[in-house]
This record gives C-alpha cells, sequence and structure tokens, in this order.
C-alpha cells in the first residue's frame, strides 16, 4: 500500500505538466473547497491535488475545510439558508441538490460539462444524480453498487453452483431454501441500523416500478402508497416468511453482519462496494473470507415486473458548485475528475466513475464486476435515505423494518412513507 501511495501522490504531482493544464485569468481567485475525507491518507490526497493545481495557476488559491460528515451537514444548512454555498461542496446528489438548485444556490455547469468532459464519465447514469432537467451542478467523483455478496464454499456445500448464483427472485428464493435445508444461514443483515434492510425494499421496488415509479412518487405526480411499492413489501414477506437471516438480525448491526459474512457464518449479504474490506475488518480473523471464496451478483430479476434487471441501486461521492462560485472552480473540478487523477486516488480509497481507468481493477474481479454493472445500468437509484429529505428517508427507514418485524402489512409500510412524503415533499 505504501508503494501504491507513493505512486499515486507522483501521479498527481505530474498532472499539471501530464494534462497541460493552462492558466487562467491571472487575477487574484479563491476557492473554497469542504470535502469530507478525514482519514489521513484521503485528506492528503485531496491537498496535494489542490497543491499541483495552485502550482500551475499561482493567481488561483484553494482553501479546504475538512469537516466529518455529519457536522459538515450540520454546518452546510445554515450557510445554505443564508445564501451563501461554498465555491465547491461535498454533495451525493439527488433531491437535497436539487432543492438547493430550485433556490437559486447552485451553479449551472452544463455548457462546460458539454462534450468531452461530460463523455468521459463512465457511470453516465450516476451523473444524472447532480443535475435535472438539462442542467448539472457537479458531477461524481466515486460511485459504486449495491449488490449480492456470496460465499461460494457455503453454496458448494448447499449443493448450489458457485458459479451460477441466482439472477431471478423466484432462484434467489430457491437458493435461500437450498441452503436453510443445508443448515446453512441464506443470509446475513444488521437490520438494527436499519438502512441495511431498506436496501431490499428499495431493489425490489426498482425492479417492480422502475425509476419512473419513484421520480412519480418523488415529483408527487404519483405515491409511495402505489402498486410497485406495495408490491416491494409483498415480495420481501415472501424471503421474510422463509426465515433466512441470522438469528437476532433486528438487533445487530452492520458491523455484526459484515463480521457474520467475514466468519464464513452465513452465505449471502446485500450491500455496497465498501462489503469486501468490511467483512475482513470485522472477522473474528480480521482478515475475513480466503481468496477466491467471494463472489458477487447484480440483485435479481423480478419476473414480470416494469423495471429494467439491469438498473443499479447505488451511491457515492461527489463535488458541486455554488451559485457564486469564480470560473476557475470549474476548472478546478475538471481537472480532480481527469482519468489521471482518479486512478491516483484509487490506490487509496475511492471507485473511480471515469473512463480509462480499467488497471485499478485488474487485480479485483469484484470490483470488476461490481464496476461493470454500475457503468452499464440504464437508471442509477441513489439510497432513497440519501436521496431524499431527511424526514422521508428516515420514514422509508422505519418502515421497511416494521415490515421486517412483522409490525405492519405491506399497504400498511408504504402508506406511512406516502404520509410522511405528502407533507415534505411539497
Amino acid at each position: 500500500m505504501q508503494k501504491g501511495y507513493r505512486l499515486a501522490m507522483l501521479l498527481v504531482a505530474i498532472l499539471p505538466l501530464a494534462l497541460g493544464v493552462p492558466s487562467l485569468a491571472q487575477d487574484e481567485v479563491t476557492i473554497n473547497w469542504w470535502h469530507i475525507q478525514t482519514e489521513t491518507s484521503q485528506a492528503a490526497y485531496w491537498q496535494s491535488l489542490a497543491d499541483a493545481y495552485m502550482a500551475e495557476n499561482p493567481n488561483v488559491t484553494i482553501e479546504i475545510t475538512i469537516l466529518e460528515n455529519n457536522a459538515f451537514k450540520e454546518r452546510l444548512a445554515p450557510i445554505m439558508q443564508a445564501g451563501d454555498p461554498p465555491d465547491l461542496f461535498q454533495s451525493w446528489g439527488g433531491a437535497v441538490l436539487w432543492k438547493f438548485a430550485d433556490n437559486g444556490l447552485m451553479r449551472n455547469i452544463a455548457p462546460e460539462l458539454e462534450g468531452e468532459w461530460k463523455d468521459s464519465f463512465a457511470a453516465q447514469a450516476a451523473l444524472e444524480l447532480f443535475g435535472q432537467n438539462g442542467e448539472y451542478y457537479g458531477v461524481p467523483w466515486d460511485w459504486g453498487a449495491v449488490g449480492m455478496f456470496y460465499n461460494k464454499a457455503l453454496f458448494e456445500e448447499a449443493g448450489l453452483d458457485p458459479e451460477k448464483p441466482p439472477q431471478t427472485w423466484t432462484e434467489l428464493l430457491d437458493a435461500v431454501q437450498t441452503l436453510k435445508d443445508a443448515g446453512i444461514t441464506p443470509i446475513t443483515l444488521g437490520e438494527g441500523e436499519k438502512w441495511p434492510g431498506h436496501f431490499w425494499w428499495v431493489y425490489l421496488a426498482l425492479r417492480l416500478g422502475g425509476g419512473e415509479a419513484f421520480l412519480a412518487a418523488y415529483d408527487r405526480s404519483g405515491s409511495f402508497a402505489d402498486a410497485p411499492f406495495v408490491q416491494a413489501g409483498e415480495y420481501l414477506k415472501q424471503l421474510i416468511d422463509l426465515d433466512p437471516f441470522d438469528d437476532g438480525f433486528l438487533g445487530l448491526t452492520w458491523p455484526d453482519s459484515a463480521g457474520v459474512f467475514g466468519n464464513g457464518e452465513a452465505a449471502m449479504l446485500l450491500m455496497g462496494q465498501w462489503a469486501p474490506g468490511a467483512q475482513a475488518q470485522y472477522s473474528e480473523s480480521g482478515e475475513g473470507l480466503a481468496e477466491g471464496v467471494m463472489g458477487w451478483f447484480p440483485f435479481p430479476a423480478v419476473e414480470g415486473g416494469a423495471g429494467n434487471p439491469g438498473d443499479a441501486l447505488g451511491g457515492g461521492n461527489g463535488f458541486v458548485i455554488g451559485a457564486n462560485a469564480p470560473d476557475e472552480t470549474i476548472d478546478f473540478l475538471k481537472y480532480i475528475t481527469t482519468a489521471e487523477a482518479q486512478l491516483a486516488g484509487s490506490e487509496i480509497w475511492l471507485l473511480p466513475v471515469v473512463k480509462g481507468v480499467d488497471e485499478a481493477f485488474e487485480d479485483d474481479p469484484i470490483m470488476q464486476a461490481i464496476v461493470e454493472a454500475r457503468d452499464a445500468a440504464p437508471y442509477s437509484q441513489l439510497y432513497y435515505d440519501q436521496f431524499l429529505p431527511p424526514a422521508v428517508g428516515e420514514a422509508v427507514n422505519d418502515a421497511v423494518e416494521t415490515i421486517f418485524a412483522g409490525m405492519a402489512t405491506p399497504e400498511e409500510a408504504a402508506q406511512a412513507i406516502e404520509d410522511i412524503a405528502s407533507f415534505e415533499l411539497q
């Protein structure tokens, strides 16, 4: 890792020369940049990018503010209410960003993005979350996809073909029953934190109704009590009725379930691209599953569903530009989303979103599979609890938990979400 990190820093240092970044107008300019990468190597990486850019553009000063995730959100809220957004700041796209734009707080960079820069993004569906109605306010920086991690050894032990994981919902239910019959816990789930369980319901809603159903519920031309959302609960109940989860899953945390999977005590885990590292970190050995034991497959297609089975649920980080930002901010954002910058960052932590970085995954077949699914997705659904305003996202997590706990019917859970949405999404 140290060798890779030094290489990354070397790449960053030579980027301005390699890319031939021109100096802009020589008026003194300050760019205020807020990000949430507090980990030492990540913060150093961002600082090195800023330093390299400033060296090539001596009239530009980039002032970085680093905030922990929750502190960032708490500090950003009053700044935006005052109408004074940072020039460049962290965003996950979706409704919160769109609301900022509707209030005149974001800069539309569509003219600068159009053409070569826009075409450089491999994850085009993710890019769409950073704009609306032909306008764009920023771009993704790293992006992944939620999918099914599975233990090939446990599949084989149960008599399932480890090289042919389930492709449809029916096949998944059949695999769950086969694993149970073999005395193996089919799925680990840390529902004590609620958000891991919401992945199941959202993916089912996506397969049953597509992005159209969600966007209709969001813009109020539809409702979260519409058929796809009720049906998502009904399909989820089919799974729950098989009793596929760990004992006490309603009280388990995400680290708990990561450890269960890393210990080889459950066959499947529905989670994002961070799961491989987490299952190793939280396993008893600290190493997780042996090399080659873990596999990955996309969330199964739902037979007869209106959604495209290639659509992906996922998320990541991005950066957006405030309404009053100087032009140099756009140039700097373009600079940090080059293939060279992203490849350097991949040595540390990120899952790049631009083309020309295949070597970042050449030794990691699971990440290759995730990136392929992400890039091929016709539509990318940001996690509901990040896309939607906080009160609605919380309502989703709470309502889905009631389905897992057997405390509400699918209809009641969907209506509980709609009750909050009808007030918050006006």
